[in-house]
């Protein structure tokens, strides 16, 4: 390749668990799940360069707990990528971050799918969303969700991907309190504090099979098998759901593994005065956004 000078402007959005059910730890390492997930209007930045003129990896990141490379997704994406294609080129990396760390919001695999996509792109791999989405897993069980994004099922440790449409949109009101929850932790505490691992019900069955599902049946199964083994720890997790649906939320869960717990309203109306029940509390971080009919978005 000569004379390559390339750039993709990328813009990888953070999700929502409106369903997630844990099931057996795998010889992996990893839980077996069952996830109904959702992509929503509340983003990172990520710009992605290729170039010809140096080798290796730059990678800035406006985030300085992240700015360490080999801890960032992103940048451990571009790693995998530059193996897998075989290829010796420069890859500058600028991730601005939008999507609070540790926030059970997916952020940091989002900015992960989108690098091998942005890649994908760039260097004309030609590979398929199953091809990116079977790389992605390695370094995550959310980041093969959003190369099929904006709504899914995730099954499995994440590699199993069954789109969907999710009919309407509603408004989210994400309230994260501040503090972030380890991924590996939450799951250690659920395993010691669960004695049997139920097996899926036939209710999440059903919208399995369903290909297009309104928010109103997905709301009425809403739930997050974490609540049970943080909300003892964190109780102000559990006064924040218990606010947002005394303001209205047609539901309210946590998200993955927290610590942001989000409402869903039929109104941006209704969210944006429910976020304002929040406002005494500076150390929280209060966003209203939609849910999203699409996945990463790229400018080039």
């Amino acid at each position: 390749m000569g004379n390559v000078d390339r750039s993709l402007l990328l813009y990888p959005p953070a999700k929502v668990n409106l369903i997630l059910k844990i099931f057996d730890r795998l010889p992996s390492g990893y839980h077996s799940l069952w996830s109904f997930m959702q992509t929503i209007g509340m983003t990172d930045e990520l710009t992605v360069r290729v170039s010809d003129a140096f080798e290796g990896i730059r990678f800035d990141c406006s985030e300085k707990a992240l700015s360490s490379p080999t801890g960032n997704l992103a940048y451990r994406a571009a790693e995998l990528v530059l193996r897998r294609a075989g290829v010796s080129m420069g890859v500058d990396l600028k991730l601005v971050k939008g999507i609070p760390v540790e926030a059970g919001l997916g952020g940091g695999s989002s900015d992960a799918a989108a690098t091998i996509m942005g890649l994908n792109r760039l260097l004309c791999l030609g590979w398929t969303n199953g091809d990116m989405a079977a790389l992605g897993q390695a370094l995550g069980s959310d980041v093969p969700f959003f190369m099929e994004a904006p709504t899914a099922v995730v099954h499995g440790w994440g590699q199993r991907i069954t789109p969907k449409t999710l009919e309407g949109v509603r408004w989210i009101v994400l309230v994260n309190p501040g503090f972030p929850i380890n991924t590996g932790q939450a799951y250690r505490h659920l395993d010691e504090m669960r004695r049997a691992v139920p097996p899926l019900p036939e209710a999440l069955q059903s919208v399995e099979h369903a290909s297009s599902v309104s928010w109103s049946r997905i709301l009425d199964r809403m739930e997050n098998d974490f609540e049970a083994a943080l909300f003892g720890d964190y109780p102000v997790l559990a006064d924040v759901k218990k606010t947002l649906l005394g303001m209205g939320a047609e539901g309210a869960l946590l998200s993955g593994s927290g610590a942001t717990v989000f409402g869903v309203f039929r109104e941006q109306a209704e969210a944006i005065r429910a976020k304002g029940a929040f406002a005494r509390t500076p150390k929280y971080q209060v966003a209203v956004v939609p849910s999203l009919h699409h996945g990463v978005l790229a400018q080039p």
